[in-house]
């Protein structure tokens, strides 16, 4: 599944629109949000049920400042636009244990929490 790109003027209406999405928060200067970001992608097709959204939090500081970023990358868990968790991790397992108990596995699992 592509990979979306979100800006200050695009977000509220994208977000809004997707039942289940992640939103890549990253810094062009990271390091780590480089090296993640690759695994990110790939990650879209594993859960084609989560839509999945990358933001330059320097290029979209409306959009920043709407979560508590304390690291980057962080990644936001949204339903129908509502942020309903958000972490930093660069870990692959972390990512996936996250997003699996917020969205599920798959499309008709059930989250964990």
């Amino acid at each position: 599944m592509a990979v979306e790109q979100l800006s200050d003027e695009t977000y509220e209406a994208a977000l809004a629109d997707a039942p289940m999405a992640v939103v890549d928060f990253y810094a062009a200067w990271c390091g780590n949000c480089v090296i993640f970001s690759r695994r990110f992608e790939s990650l879209s097709d594993e859960y084609p049920h989560v839509r999945f959204f990358v933001c330059d939090g320097e290029r979209a500081p409306r959009m920043r400042a709407s979560v508590d970023i304390e690291d980057v990358p962080f990644f936001g868990l949204y339903r129908s636009g509502v942020l309903v968790d958000g972490f930093s991790t660069s870990r692959e397992q972390a990512f996936r244990a996250r997003l699996e108990a917020c969205f599920g596995r798959c499309e008709g699992d059930a989250p964990l929490h």
